[in-house]
């Protein structure tokens, strides 16, 4: 459905996006990640028609923007980072507005309003103006505008920004029950979201793609991946349990009584550990095994390059 192929753009002589490729089809729930600056938002933008390329390919449905940039942006919907609006309409003036520029009409238009209205939850501000509304709201509006004409196409620049943890949920759980049949594309900074929303993951850093699997692959990459921690009730001497077989090395802090034990390339521990705490009756209150640490591989990957 999307296909991106040699993707760059460059402001002066700044390299925003740095040739990129990658395909996408129905059903892909993507976290669009980087740090600022590494050229998410420049792509989104090229990917919605916003920004011409300064080189490479875009095509979306086998169309190109060149001959057919009319018909693709009627595919997509985008909720661009701000969620702008105009702040002196009502959500509701906003999404009539939205609606006929969309070609909704008649029953239809009215049934879409309807169900987006109930969808992101804005019954309850309606007709209160924008500019008056809280961040969280506002948010919902741009959302709102984004899923009206039912794109197959989504894509959503910091879509749970400014939102109260239950407004995240309600959200997430809507993405998740749009994106059957559809293309989401996700950027932000919350983590979080990678487990919970998305089933592919790209990182993208100085312009240039640096990352594109799933979250479970992603997550492998970090240190702490099958690692096993402990926590002691009291103070204990855990040294054996790095002379354990798989054990590659332990960390130990003090101060909270955790101890964690890495495993060696490929090793399952676990099993191991806790019939070593069993047997030597140590003081475990809980033991667990670590899935890994998306903030560290994060880091990882997009520090590697600036390095």
């Amino acid at each position: 459905m999307i296909s991106v192929k040699n993707l760059s753009k460059t402001f002066a002589k700044e390299v925003a996006v740095d040739d990129l490729s990658f395909d996408m089809q129905p059903g892909d729930v993507v976290a669009f990640l980087g740090p600022n600056g590494a050229g998410k938002s420049t792509t989104m933008k090229m990917l919605t028609g916003f920004l011409r390329p300064t080189s490479g390919e875009i095509r979306i449905n086998d169309l190109s923007y060149a001959s057919s940039s009319l018909k693709i942006k009627q595919s997509i919907g985008y909720l661009p980072e701000g969620a702008p609006a105009y702040a002196e309409m009502t959500p509701f003036q906003f999404l009539q507005f939205i609606a006929q520029i969309r070609g909704l009409k008649g029953k239809h238009k009215q049934d879409r309003i309807d169900q987006v209205i109930e969808q992101v939850e804005l019954g309850s501000v309606l007709n209160r103006p924008i500019e008056t509304l809280s961040k969280g709201f506002k948010r919902r509006v741009g959302l709102a505008q984004a899923i009206i004409h039912d794109p197959k196409i989504l894509i959503l620049d910091e879509p749970t920004d400014g939102l109260d943890p239950n407004q995240k949920y309600q959200v997430r759980q809507l993405i998740k029950n749009l994106a059957k049949d559809k293309v989401v594309i996700i950027s932000t900074h919350i983590l979080e979201e990678v487990s919970e929303v998305c089933n592919r993951v790209m990182i993208i850093n100085q312009g240039k793609l640096k990352f594109d699997g799933s979250p479970d692959a992603l997550l492998q990459l970090s240190p702490y991946h099958g690692a096993v921690s402990l926590h002691f009730s009291y103070r204990a001497d855990a040294s054996e349990l790095e002379e354990l077989e798989g054990v590659d090395y332990m960390t130990e802090d003090l101060a909270t009584g955790k101890v964690t034990l890495f495993p060696k390339p490929g090793a399952q521990i676990l099993h191991l550990v806790a019939a070593h705490a069993q047997r030597c009756k140590l003081p475990v209150d809980s033991l667990y095994v670590e899935t890994g640490r998306l903030d560290e591989v994060f880091r990882q990957i997009t520090q590697e390059q600036e390095k």
